[in-house]
């Protein structure tokens, strides 16, 4: 993308704090983006990037601190009046009526009226302008939001956000539902809204789209400013080190282990040992998962003394709409259920696995992706289990999360636990296996001991099934 254009500031937050009782969400923080900009915001869950944006968008208040939007105070009170402003929040679960029509949906409540009636000329205008300055023409203004594909779907509240004429647009984790080639497609958009002069604020946890997409980034955590800078000058690792407040060399824990007895056989050759980490690689469509299911007997009777974490959290690893407790005991529950035991048990993994939620009974749906996914492993430690398949545990979790979950793994497998790894992540599985084994087509190659592998060497065993 091009270099930006250095302009005057769009906005500028000063101060801005904001505590949800005893919990302070933000503290004394700096933000500002210029016109012509793209500005990505990063940090763990939890770390208040969601919260100062819903500030900006008018979706919060702030406790004390102030704004500035095009060198005027503002303080909007609501998204509507934000909006109305030139400001717009575009939110990772898109806000789209899906039985409206695209033009419908572009102008939902500032629909352009006269004497009580639509005015369907000037509805359908303003629609193909939005449109036409995203160059996505080829989206009909009469077909109805729900038969979309997601990524049309995000265009639709891009262009939204344009035909009321905002000048700042906030776009919340935008790549984490759609394909690889609408990333691309999406990246082409902002560098064509930075180049008409809007500034775009980019939230996100994957550092190596920040790099790609931003000019410049601010990090978050704890609530506090705690770096920045140009985001293609800056390096991962010292993106990472801001976000976590430690070294990257920390990530990945390694204590002495000491593999013991085969557990499971998985291949002709191939067993899972006590005390071990055993990381399977490939790329997608390689048969990892079905291997993992096939051992975890997804089709069988479950086994005693195995556990599976899947890589859907929400379709199949949680039960989104019942509690944290629910979701930590459901497995063990006898015929008489003591809600109290319950809630101690889960209390007591919230407190050992350091899961953030207001208290036991919250539903697992108000939690970030890493204490979802927290959750779903105490399930597994609450059922005493020997050997854990884990299927992308730490897929659309922030890097905070990722190295506490790291440390559980380490900590399991030294306590003589066996865990089975399936990731496309490769430093992830070098960082924290003894041996790793990579799938080509179905087949799964020998395993072998991490020191002997690189990222390039299990790339290239995953795309072409040859280890040299």
């Amino acid at each position: 993308m091009a270099e930006a254009v250095t302009q005057a500031l769009r906005f500028e937050m000063t101060g801005i704090s904001k505590s949800f009782g005893a919990t302070v969400a933000l503290l004394d923080v700096y933000f500002k983006a210029a016109a012509g900009e793209v500005c990505a915001l990063v940090g763990q869950n939890g770390a208040g990037k969601s919260t100062l944006m819903s500030i900006l968008s008018g979706a919060a208040q702030p406790d004390s601190g102030s704004m500035m939007l095009e060198g005027v105070a503002y303080h909007p009170r609501n998204p509507l009046e934000a909006r109305r402003s030139g400001v717009a929040m575009i939110y990772q679960e898109l806000s789209l009526a899906p039985d409206l029509s695209v033009e419908e949906n572009i102008v939902l409540g500032m629909e352009p009226a006269q004497y009580g009636f639509v005015r369907r000329g000037e509805m359908r205008a303003k629609a193909e302008d939005a449109l036409r300055q995203l160059h996505h023409s080829e989206i009909s203004p009469e077909v109805p939001v729900g038969r979309l594909s997601v990524a049309q779907q995000q265009l639709v509240e891009i262009a939204r956000a344009l035909a009321i004429g905002c000048g700042v647009l906030v776009l919340d984790e935008p790549t984490s539902s759609i394909a690889r080639g609408d990333v691309e497609r999406l990246f082409e958009i902002i560098g064509r809204l930075r180049d008409q002069g809007h500034a775009v604020v980019y939230i996100s946890h994957f550092i190596d789209e920040v790099k790609e997409v931003a000019d410049r980034f601010v990090v978050l955590r704890d609530g506090r400013n705690a770096g920045g800078g140009e985001a293609r000058s800056a390096t991962r690792k010292e993106i990472v080190e801001m976000m976590v407040g430690r070294p990257l060399e920390t990530l990945y824990p390694r204590t002495r282990r000491n593999p013991g007895e085969a557990i499971l056989d998985i291949a002709s050759g191939i067993a899972l040992h006590r005390g071990e980490v055993l990381g399977i690689a490939g790329l997608a469509g390689s048969g990892r998962t079905r291997l993992l299911r096939r051992l975890f007997g997804m089709n069988r009777p479950w086994k005693s003394g195995f556990g599976m974490v899947s890589e859907d959290r929400k379709g199949e690893g949680l039960a989104m709409d019942m509690s944290v407790t629910e979701n930590m005991t459901m497995p063990r529950l006898g015929a008489w259920i003591s809600p109290s035991k319950q809630s101690a048990a889960a209390r007591r993994w919230i407190q050992d696995l350091n899961i953030r939620c207001h208290d036991d009974r919250q539903e697992v749906s108000g939690l970030s992706g890493g204490n979802q996914q927290k959750v779903a492993l105490a399930r597994l430690l609450h059922c005493a289990v020997d050997v854990l398949l884990l299927d992308e545990p730490t897929r659309g979790v922030d890097v905070g999360s990722k190295a506490q979950i790291y440390e559980l793994i380490d900590r399991l497998v030294v306590e003589g636990k066996a865990v089975l790894l399936v990731s496309s992540y490769f430093p992830e599985l070098i960082g924290i296996c003894d041996r790793i084994a990579v799938m080509h087509r179905g087949k799964l190659g020998l395993p072998r001991p991490v020191a002997e592998v690189d990222e390039h060497r299990l790339m290239l065993e995953a795309t072409s099934g040859h280890f040299d």
